[in-house]
């Protein structure tokens, strides 16, 4: 009952300072109506895109070499990178000079702080957030309608420039050691291609398949010869009345046949020798032209990506003019002006009536006293 009836008391008090309570709100919301007017209007152009996967920038998958699956879009990782791109200073300076903000903000650029107050005032105008579908969302207000849109489509290009760049550098680096690498092996070959000239000419060796056939055939031929050779001198020396001058004939050619067996047996020691380091520099040398190959076909399909243009970034949907001001909200400012108003009158009113002194009840009694 106490506590209704304290209520009933709040109220009446209320009731009795409607007239200040009501006045007091009325130029909290003509006032603020006033300075709203005054406020410029701004307005919103908003640009959404995604991200796209580094793995289309990727030769196994430009060139259908690889027989994983790629993805088109990009994960987690590469909205973060564009996010990153999106408020890194290389942006936030591009956009600063192509639209020369300095005089759009009206910003001297010859004083010492003019970079972080412009850069403070760009920010304060500029939001890029990671929408909950995994896009990415960037808006910029301006004064100016066409320049909000015209900086937020600017903005989404060059981010994609940006990121592009990032993955070119990355394919770049990897030009640039396929290089080093086919220079390096250029080198190897050579090598092996002098050692093996120097290793053929000394060991005459320059087939070893058809001369080690060739060579082990005529040397059966000629131990064959000189065997044959042998036994009818053998014979004919025995057997009388032969002339003499056919043994002498018959006893050269034996020693011919026996000077070539050994000039066989001495090539083939010798093909024996080299035939076992020469294969040895033959497969090394294969080998090596073999992964040389493998690098200039790979080199060539990494330098047509590079010099390719693939976005970083899939539009969907570009930045319009747009049409109606995303602020000031007048009508929310009002209402918040006079809800404020309102309570703090409220407040006032019922610390008055708390704290009310009757001065002449007090000046009655302090006169009464003396």
């Amino acid at each position: 009952m106490e506590s209704k009836e304290n209520l009933l008391s709040v109220l009446q008090t209320l009731w009795n300072w409607r007239g200040p309570i009501v006045t007091v709100c009325l130029i909290a919301g003509l006032g603020i109506a006033a300075v709203s007017l005054l406020l410029p209007n701004y307005y919103r152009a908003t640009t959404t895109f995604l991200a796209s996967s580094p793995d289309q920038a990727k030769p196994e998958v430009v060139f259908f070499r690889s027989g994983a699956r790629s993805e088109y879009y990009g994960n987690a990782n590469d909205i973060d990178r564009l996010l990153t791109i999106a408020e890194s200073n290389d942006l936030v300076e591009f956009l600063i000079d192509s639209f020369n903000l300095y005089d759009h903000y009206r910003i001297n650029p010859e004083h010492e702080r003019a970079r972080f107050r412009v850069k403070e005032k760009f920010f304060g105008l500029y939001k890029v957030k990671k929408t909950r579908r995994d896009a990415v969302e960037l808006a910029i207000e301006d004064k100016d309608r066409q320049l909000a849109a015209k900086m937020a489509n600017t903005a989404r290009e060059k981010i994609d420039d940006l990121a592009q760049e990032l993955i070119k550098k990355g394919q770049s680096q990897v030009i640039e050691t396929l290089q080093k690498e086919i220079q390096e092996k250029e080198a190897t070959l050579q090598f092996l291609g002098d050692t093996l000239n120097i290793m053929r000419a000394n060991f005459g060796l320059y087939n070893t398949v058809a001369q080690t056939e060739s060579l082990t055939t005529q040397q059966a031929e000629s131990e064959s010869r000189l065997v044959r050779n042998r036994a009818r001198l053998e014979v004919l020396q025995k057997t009388p009345g032969v002339p003499r001058d056919t043994i002498t004939m018959l006893n050269a050619l034996v020693k011919g046949l026996e000077q070539e067996v050994a000039n066989f047996n001495q090539k083939i020691q010798l093909l024996n020798k080299g035939i076992a380091p020469i294969n040895t520099l033959e497969k090394q040398y294969f080998e090596t032209n073999q992964l040389l190959s493998g690098d200039l076909d790979r080199l060539k399909m990494w330098r047509a990506v590079y010099e390719s243009s693939i976005p970083a970034t899939i539009l969907i949907e570009a930045a319009e003019v747009p049409i109606v001001k995303s602020r000031p909200s007048r009508s929310i400012l009002v209402v918040a002006a006079v809800a404020i108003a309102f309570i703090f009158s409220v407040f006032a009113v019922l610390l008055i009536e708390a704290y009310q002194v009757n001065w002449r009840e007090v000046l009655r009694r302090t006169d009464a006293q003396v």
